[in-house]
């Protein structure tokens, strides 16, 4: 039996006709692929098919892009990241959200190789990032990231811009001009863009350099909502057409819950949750992160005994609710009564104050048509509770 190395830029599958059965896989999207394989007699090696394509697709997925161990940065007297650790998949979707100082800049800017960690490291397709002290022009040619504070350069049309930058062949260039949607702006010059466009520029002028990983720091912040929403579109298809995977910072839940796979929660640089927008928007670990994805109520022990939602296990826990929890019904059968205190109209929807058991309460409804001092009969279901 033999050991040896394959190397390849392809999707291969190793089959073993001794076992009958896939033994290695070695696949590629912008990876090439080491894999230890056994050799048994007469191995086949099969190019994949559409089949076992998407197989190999699937295990490199699986791949650890981004491995980042026990960072810790200090400022001064002030520890700015505290061990933080995660992993990241490849096309992998990682939004890290919390409160302004949090230490969510200074984390992006460690990964991407611009910031020197007091201790921890990070590893990228398994080769550690080196930081500003170790190398002479901080950054990893793999990772980009797009600052909140990013510049540029003034008397330059935006494609001489472009193509000082890029570092992949024409067709690649176009297709990413179309995906951020700036082929019409190539002739302008970068003191006629809008704020809008100039994020959208600078995003294309990090992809043309070919990276693996893209870094966004608030690319939403100080954008109208036009621009805003166009821009979101762009950041959807870096991921989906370019098959780019990306990390991104933000506040607003708004643009993480909708976005990202997984969402990392951050507070006095520690990550404090580490789940889907699904899990931390509806089972928060404590206040500070069900504050962050939105409002929320918290039932008194009296009010979680007349909603019929008290068990044994809210003597020492809160109850939380989200405000679209609560349904407006009829009648009051299964329902607490509550007098309208405050009516404030969003759009698509009303938030309603209400006053319960003298605690106020919020209910998020489509319904109109309510005025202050509206008697209203509310119910909640048992499932839509969670504990604090």
């Amino acid at each position: 039996m033999e050991w040896d190395v394959l190397l390849t830029e392809r999707p291969i599958l190793f089959v073993s006709p001794a076992f009958g059965f896939l033994f290695g896989i070695v696949a590629s999207h912008t990876y090439t692929v080491a894999i230890l394989i056994i050799k048994f007699p007469k191995p086949l090696i099969y190019p994949c098919n559409s089949i076992t394509s998407y197989f190999c697709r699937e295990v490199l997925k699986k791949m650890k892009l981004l491995t980042v161990s026990g960072i810790s940065k200090q400022a001064g007297n002030e520890l700015v990241l505290r061990d933080v650790s995660f992993s990241q998949q490849q096309f992998h979707k990682i939004a890290i959200a919390g409160e302004t100082g949090s230490g969510k800049s200074t984390l992006l800017k460690i990964i991407a190789g611009f910031v020197q960690p007091e201790s921890g490291e990070v590893r990228f397709k398994d080769e550690r990032v080196l930081g500003p002290e170790e190398k002479l022009i901080p950054g990893h040619k793999g990772i980009a990231c797009l600052s909140q504070h990013f510049e540029l350069r003034n008397n330059y049309r935006v494609e001489e811009l472009l193509e000082m930058a890029n570092k992949i062949a024409d067709e690649e260039a176009e297709l990413i001009f179309e995906v951020c949607q700036i082929k019409h702006l190539l002739k302008r010059g970068t003191d006629q863009l809008s704020g809008g466009e100039k994020q959208r520029i600078a995003t294309a002028r990090l992809l043309v350099a070919s990276p693996e990983l893209l870094l966004l720091d608030e690319p939403y912040s100080n954008l109208d909502m036009v621009h805003k929403k166009v821009l979101k579109s762009v950041i959807n298809d870096i991921s989906e057409k370019l098959k780019i995977t990306c990390i991104m910072v933000s506040h607003d839940p708004f643009d993480t819950l909708s976005w990202a796979d997984e969402i990392l929660v951050m507070k006095d640089g520690e990550i404090i949750q580490t789940g889907t927008p699904i899990q931390v928007y509806r089972q928060p670990v404590n206040g500070y992160v069900a504050g962050l994805f939105g409002g929320y109520n918290i039932l008194s022990p009296q009010m979680a005994v007349d909603f019929s939602v008290a068990a044994e296990r809210t003597a020492d826990r809160k109850i939380f609710t989200r405000p679209e929890d609560f349904k407006i019904v009829s009648n009051e059968q299964q329902a607490v009564i509550g007098e309208v205190n405050r009516i404030m109209f969003f759009g698509s929807y009303y938030e309603i104050e209400l006053m319960v058991d003298e605690s106020l309460i919020t209910v998020k409804t489509g319904e109109g048509g309510f005025v202050k001092g509206d008697l209203l009969y509310v119910s909640l279901s048992l499932d839509d509770i969670w504990y604090l």
